[in-house]
């Protein structure tokens, strides 16, 4: 394998990890240049389009939210991202890893999620500098 097929195989297993399938639409939220690079190359090449940027007003699949700790408040940052959430879709929340500057502790995801409608379901070590918390809808909630 050539080192592109190589990376190209580390960006699919890292969208893989995120559960991106073939033609889901991907909203992204929060870019800035510390965002992991594979990790988006990967969605885009597993789900087979661009990510969409916050300003778009459709019905999105999943939400990629890259999240630090003097973003803001993390509860309306949430309900942004599920605002034209899918029924079924999933938001996963990217925050940095423990000992990286910008890490949101787990409480204040804990704390952040119910209030705004979600609840963490499984945390996955998404790169090498980010984790990702997949939050969904309550089963009681979702239609």
């Amino acid at each position: 394998m050539t080192a592109t097929a190589d990376n190209a195989e580390v960006q699919r297993n890292l969208a893989g990890k995120l559960g991106i399938t073939a033609g889901q639409v991907v909203q992204e939220i929060g870019y800035d240049d510390d965002c992991d690079e594979d990790v988006r190359a990967g969605v885009v090449a597993v789900s087979g389009a661009a990510l969409v940027d916050e300003d778009y007003d459709d019905v999105v699949d999943v939400a990629l939210l890259w999240w630090r700790e003097d973003d803001g408040d993390l509860v309306d940052a949430l309900v942004d991202a599920i605002a034209i959430l899918a029924d079924q879709g999933v938001v996963w929340l990217l925050t940095p890893k423990p000992g990286r500057d910008g890490h949101v502790e787990a409480a204040e995801i804990s704390d952040a999620a119910p209030t705004a409608g979600l609840q963490a379901t499984s945390t996955i070590s998404a790169s090498r500098e980010w984790q990702g918390t997949r939050l969904v809808a309550p089963k009681a909630h979702r239609r």
